[in-house]
């Protein structure tokens, strides 16, 4: 008899207090699997329907979201729309300055998206208000808050989207 090494999901599932079902493990997997992208809850519903395992209701996976985020595997962020957006949360990130793209909604942190001679300035300016958000995060936590993450979101349309849709 081999020993199998742990499933990953499930560590972490398990390392969060939550139960390693079967809709939970799908919803994480999806997201791990695809973590530049965010999704609203209806898109994630679709992105999952086409899995033949899948019988996820839509109170189902909003319960599901729901605590996936409360434990911070997953990060919530509200668009410019109000519309809230989900995508899988490194437990080891709480503060990432990050572009969202209005038209294909990937989420791209501005730190590591940077690249060329431009892009100097903005990679220090990124850096710059991840620090100022991790000072503000400690002085939140010396005070007694906890479970704290924030969120510094530049919008607008990528170079990609910009690019396809000035062709059409």
């Amino acid at each position: 008899m081999t020993d199998r090494p742990a499933d990953p999901i499930d560590t972490l599932l398990s390392a969060h207090g939550l139960r390693r079902t079967a809709a939970a493990r799908l919803v994480l997997g999806w997201l791990l699997a695809h973590p530049d992208t965010s999704y609203t809850h209806a898109q994630l519903r679709a992105a999952l329907a086409g899995d033949a395992e899948s019988v996820l209701d839509r109170v189902t996976l909003y319960r599901l979201i729901d605590r996936l985020t409360q434990v911070g595997l997953l990060l919530c962020r509200v668009d410019a729309n109000r519309v809230r957006r989900y995508q899988a949360m490194p437990s080891s990130v709480h503060a990432i300055p990050h572009f969202e793209c209005q038209t294909c909604h990937r989420d791209s942190p501005l730190a590591g998206a940077l690249s060329g001679k431009r892009s100097g300035a903005l990679k220090a300016s990124a850096k710059d208000l991840e620090r100022a958000a991790q000072t503000a995060l400690e002085a939140l936590k010396a005070l007694g808050y906890q479970g704290m993450s924030m969120d510094f979101a530049v919008r607008g349309v990528c170079a990609d989207c910009a690019t396809g849709a000035a062709s059409s």
